[in-house]
């Protein structure tokens, strides 16, 4: 017995300096072990409120390929949409921590950390894509990318939510009038709490991930959102009316933790901006397909659309607000961006 027990102790000795003296040589030769290769590639989180399917989760899934394709698999991006993280203020605060690697955040909470960014949700301030494409793209749309290292965030890249439309569950939406006394819900964003309480609406904000739910239940008559996102989010079976507004351009902006960012090598900080690029690339394919074909199944599927509103007469009804925009934002600037080509 005592001999069968100091025979099986001496093999499993055997048996583990066999595998340390594999383990030596294989570094010795430049070779890591398979399991030590595995546990160098580190993972990343990153959340966004929209589902996979959406202009949010193209745009992400775009990034998690080029990020894992491009540091060679060492990087890997683990994505958390449905709000799973939090709503958007929550996560990027979370980002601003630390205790969230990144967020796929959209335009209308940005204020709440640079408030100069607030300009991009004035209403009507962009003629159409193209136009704030352009305005984004630009040393304008890059210097507020910029503003973002003071608040302890990384701003990879724009990317988009999209153009925002008029949706409820009480009635058509053809003129500003008809707003009067609709109890609307609007994003985290005060410059369009101002916008729509000039046009009479009741507006109120709401996190997002209450939104269903809220207009379920009747607690809010309407919201506002762009096609991908009235889709990927099925608000159409809550909601009646749809109204082609295109009030508001929103775009959105793929985030890093400075921390996590600050900890890359300067190779794979190229990489991880690039595939950022090409994510906001993708997020806006996926918007415009959107757009494109969206209204047309949510028509399919019941809902009320109204696609020949005329937009001058709600930028006019609007007009009262512009003081205020104009004081908070600079009336150059503002006018810089409307007339930008």
């Amino acid at each position: 017995m005592i001999m069968d027990s100091y025979c099986q102790s001496s093999g499993q000795r055997h048996r583990v300096l066999w595998a340390l003296t594999i383990t030596v040589l294989a570094f010795a030769c430049g070779v890591a072990p398979v399991a030590t290769r595995a546990q160098a590639a580190k993972t990343l989180k990153l959340g966004y409120i929209l589902s996979a399917h959406s202009q949010l989760g193209a745009g992400a899934a775009v990034f998690a390929d080029e990020v894992a394709k491009r540091t060679a698999g060492r990087y890997q991006i683990e994505q958390y949409p449905n709000s799973a993280l939090g709503g958007e203020v929550e996560m990027l605060k979370a980002v601003q921590l630390g205790t969230v690697d990144m967020a796929f955040i959209t335009g209308a909470p940005l204020p709440n950390f640079v408030p100069e960014i607030g300009v991009f949700n004035i209403p009507f301030l962009f003629r159409d894509l193209n136009h704030a494409h352009a305005v984004l793209d630009s040393e304008i749309g890059q210097s507020y990318l910029a503003k973002f290292r003071g608040k302890d965030l990384v701003a990879l890249a724009w990317g988009e939510n999209g153009m925002r439309h008029l949706t409820n569950s009480r009635r058509e939406i053809r003129s500003p009038e008809d707003l009067k006394g609709l109890k609307l819900r609007v994003p985290q964003s005060e410059v369009m709490l101002a916008g729509f309480k000039a046009l009479g609406a009741d507006v109120h904000p709401l996190p997002f991930p209450a939104l269903y739910e809220a207009l379920q239940s009747g607690e809010f008559d309407g919201q506002e959102n762009p096609i991908a996102t009235i889709l990927s989010s099925k608000f159409n079976q809550v909601q009646k009316y749809l109204t082609i507004s295109g009030h508001v351009y929103d775009p959105a902006i793929l985030f890093i933790a400075v921390d996590t960012f600050d900890d890359l090598s300067a190779d794979d900080k190229k990489s991880f901006l690039e595939a950022a690029k090409l994510a906001g690339e993708a997020s806006r394919k996926f918007a415009a397909d959107a757009e494109k074909n969206g209204i047309a199944e949510l028509q399919q599927s019941g809902m009320k659309v109204v696609a020949d509103v005329n937009r001058v007469n709600f930028a006019a009804a609007m007009a009262s607000a512009n003081p205020v925009f104009a004081q908070q934002f600079g009336g150059e600037l503002i006018e810089r961006i409307r007339s930008y080509h």
